[in-house]
């Protein structure tokens, strides 16, 4: 398959790796760095031309939004946006609305599983769009990731990953507030663990992803909390979740908190940089007060 991949950063990159490897034909743009066997074009609407599926992993729904505009005149008709990356919900419409204009169809694919994951063609993609478009972008999920599920219409793959992320950024803190608990009143955490992790409290925060170090499976806080899925993405992922939920009028006082905690923790103490799990030593150097 013919393929532009515009975004190639430290998720792109090994995702369009994996592409290549597979004998899909890939031209790339906005790069940082260059896998083996991908073409170079000087632009993104320079990559976009003749490709079958145009795949876009960029930071942010204003910079989808100018990308999109920059690339659908280029597409060939029927062709179709596999956008990657994680944004607001409205972006999303708002994409596939321009495409369906321009003749051409839109899937927004968000994905779950960090670099590592993209490396290891391991990702989870939650995706929103017309079923023909998605059918025809199902080989290249099969390549980038080992699960896919379509969620239904556009937007519905960015509401899927910020409902996921809003659980996940609850479950966390709820988990490191635990073990800072635990061990205040003197419980180890071996034994907490042990307890929790085959107990009414288990979930992914402390089973496969323990922000204690040398309890549980390898994760980040075994490797001084250099991240695997960085606080000021947890942040960014709330924050688009706390968006959405006010635009739906849904009441999320969980997520709301975890989105204010996570921002004093990022924007006014040392969380930047760090992963989201490194909420446990915050908690342990903190006193109730």
């Amino acid at each position: 398959m013919k393929i532009a991949f515009i975004g190639l950063g430290n998720m792109g990159a090994p995702m369009a790796a994996n592409l290549i490897k597979a004998g899909h034909d890939v031209t790339g743009f906005d790069t940082q760095a260059r896998p083996d066997g991908m073409i170079l074009a000087d632009s993104a609407a320079a990559a976009a031309e003749d490709a079958e599926v145009v795949i876009t992993m960029l930071p942010n729904g204003a910079i989808l939004r100018s990308v999109a505009g920059e690339v659908h005149p280029a597409m060939r008709k029927g062709a179709v946006h596999l956008d990657c990356s994680t944004v607001d919900v409205e972006s999303a419409r708002f994409v596939a609305q321009a495409a369906e204009e321009a003749g051409l169809s839109a899937i927004d694919a968000p994905v779950s599983g960090g670099i590592g994951g993209a490396t290891n063609g391991t990702l989870t993609f939650m995706a929103g769009g017309p079923q023909a478009a998605f059918d025809t972008c199902k080989p290249l999920f099969d390549i980038m990731g080992q699960k896919v599920v379509h969620c239904g219409p556009a937007g519905n793959g960015q509401a899927a990953k910020i409902c996921n992320n809003m659980i996940l950024g609850v479950t966390m803190i709820a988990t490191c507030e635990a073990f800072n608990l635990a061990d205040r009143l003197g419980l180890d955490r071996q034994a907490m663990f042990d307890v929790v992790s085959t107990s009414s409290g288990s979930s992914w925060s402390m089973n496969a992803y323990c922000p204690a170090p040398g309890v549980g499976p390898q994760s980040p806080a075994d490797n001084g909390y250099k991240p695997g899925f960085a606080a000021d993405l947890m942040l960014k992922d709330l924050t688009l979740a706390q968006a959405a939920a006010k635009a739906a009028d849904a009441d999320t006082p969980l997520g709301e908190a975890a989105r204010a905690l996570y921002d004093q923790f990022v924007n006014r103490e040392d969380g930047a940089g760090q992963d989201f799990s490194a909420m446990l030593p915050r908690f342990s150097a903190r006193s109730r007060g």
